[in-house]
């Protein structure tokens, strides 16, 4: 099989990480392991549709060049996982790589996937324990999976993600001396649902993918991923508190991205004691349309996160990805009262900005994706509501695409600074200012060159510096042959 997408794919980004083609979904298995960062994804090897779930697996001496390793895991026949390896999480053990995963049968509920293993010396291949690790679910459990297992002093902390029969969704504490052994000690956390703070969102009838920050002499973090029945994953959101007696007392819930297209995200923890996190931006486009183009889905940008000294959730994107900038394609930097629009420059279809603006009132920038600026982009700033709008009911002439305004919480008064990472069909705003950040696809049709307007309401005075750089591809080594799609025969 060919390894590369179809050429000149104008959707397919080039600096956001999966594989050439075929469906991806949750990050999987992030681990700092023999002087590697390892990402492992849901991933369908046999077409862009969610089935047929194993984990595919990347590695990086540095987030920039990525090498392609063979599938990590795969359903074995008549086993545990028969019918999937769905999503869980890895750890370094000394010499070896272990994976946590949930264990998908057809034969079982679908919203019960015991944790199974499976254990690498090479930091390559695999081999699964072949029978559960944990065989037996906690009473009154009516959802149970995706396993997050971290080192705690001399042993082993797991989170399960799970609903309960009394209504509540939670996460689920075990611990373990050496991996092997697990004792359940209960609900670490568990709510009713609850809103997300600033948000129409909520926090589920269950809760998926449960990461855990602890807390680094102020406060940790616990992410969820909050999913409800019929509809499947909603939204992302954080419980920022403190632990006692394996108890996890935090806040009302806050959103950790602010836009429709951030689901399951996962956390690595880097040298440094640097935090990092991947989320899985799903496609906002008709599924036929992805399946035509065959492939779905994409790892948003790696992101440190931490919890400020105010007790906030922060993010930005890794500063390795400094080094993806190109050519220097905008610089401008004035003043505007006024209410026609002010070319700032033309950028490619892959770029990363910043902006400083400092406005009296309503303005923003636009990206133009058409020559007649029909199909357009808007980031904004409400004033009056004290918000940061990312609009895309214009982003796309294609009706196959997904329209809608999203909103982030901004600061007014005082200078707001952002960076913006486009990629082809992805769009991460990151608000600077309060570390929040909106992750949402977009899918311009336009050819021409794209051009970036700064715009103001009338009445309104608009002082603002740009700067976009194109922003290179990663560096995706050639895999060895076989190694990322191995002959297979459809099941």
């Amino acid at each position: 099989m060919s390894t590369t997408p179809t050429p000149r794919d104008p959707h397919y980004p080039v600096a956001h990480l999966r594989p050439p083609r075929n469906w991806i979904n949750d990050p999987n298995g992030l681990v700092f392991h023999d002087g590697h960062y390892h990402v492992c994804y849901q991933y369908n090897p046999y077409g862009a549709t969610h089935a047929n779930l194993h984990w595919g697996h990347f590695r990086s001496p540095d987030l920039l060049s990525w090498e392609p390793l063979p599938i990590a895991l795969s359903p074995t026949p008549g086993g545990v996982d028969l019918d999937g390896c769905f999503s869980g999480n890895a750890v370094s053990d000394g010499d070896r790589l272990v994976a946590f995963y949930s264990a998908h049968r057809e034969d079982r509920s679908f919203q019960h996937q015991p944790v199974t293993c499976a254990v690498s010396h090479d930091g390559g291949s695999f081999r699964p324990r072949g029978e559960l690790l944990i065989p037996e679910l906690p009473e009154g459990c009516t959802m149970y999976r995706d396993p997050y297992v971290w080192q705690d002093g001399d042993g082993w902390r797991m989170l399960v993600g799970a609903a309960l029969a009394d209504g509540r969704a939670a996460a689920l504490l075990y611990d373990s001396p050496d991996l092997e052994t697990w004792t359940y000690r209960g609900p670490f956390a568990a709510r009713e649902k609850e809103p997300i703070s600033g948000t129409d969102l909520d926090t589920g009838e269950g809760w998926e993918c449960p990461q855990y920050l602890p807390a680094a002499g102020g406060r940790g973090t616990l992410i969820l991923s909050a999913w409800t029945e019929p509809t499947g994953p909603q939204s992302v959101a954080a419980l920022i508190g403190e632990e006692h007696d394996g108890h996890f007392k935090a806040d009302p819930a806050v959103p950790v991205d602010h836009g429709p297209d951030c689901y399951a995200p996962a956390l690595l923890r880097a040298p440094g004691n640097r935090w990092l996190l991947w989320g899985w931006s799903w496609e906002a486009r008709d599924e036929a349309w992805a399946v035509a183009d065959g492939w779905a889905g994409v790892l948003t940008l790696p992101r440190e996160i931490h919890v400020d000294d105010d007790g906030t959730l922060r993010q930005q994107p890794a500063t390795e990805l400094l080094a993806l900038r190109g050519e220097h394609a905008v610089h401008a930097a004035g003043v505007t009262d006024d209410p026609q629009p002010v070319d700032l420059g033309s950028v490619g279809r892959a770029f990363d900005l910043t902006a400083r603006l400092e406005p009296t009132g309503n303005a923003g920038l636009r990206l133009l994706t058409t020559p007649d600026g029909s199909e357009y982009l808007d980031i904004r700033l409400d004033a009056d509501a004290g918000e940061l709008v990312v609009d895309r009911d214009h982003a796309s002439l294609d009706t196959r695409a997904r329209g809608g305004s999203y909103r982030m919480p901004c600061p007014t008064g005082i200078p707001v600074d952002l960076r913006v990472v486009v990629d082809h069909s992805i769009a991460e705003i990151f608000l600077t200012t309060t570390g929040q950040v909106l992750t949402l696809r977009c899918y311009p049709t336009g050819q021409g060159p794209w051009r970036l307007q700064a715009r103001t309401a009338r009445g309104t005075s608009l002082g603002y510096a740009v700067d976009a750089w194109e922003l290179n591809p990663l560096v995706i080594k050639e895999p060895s042959t076989g190694a990322v799609e191995p002959a297979l025969t459809s099941p």
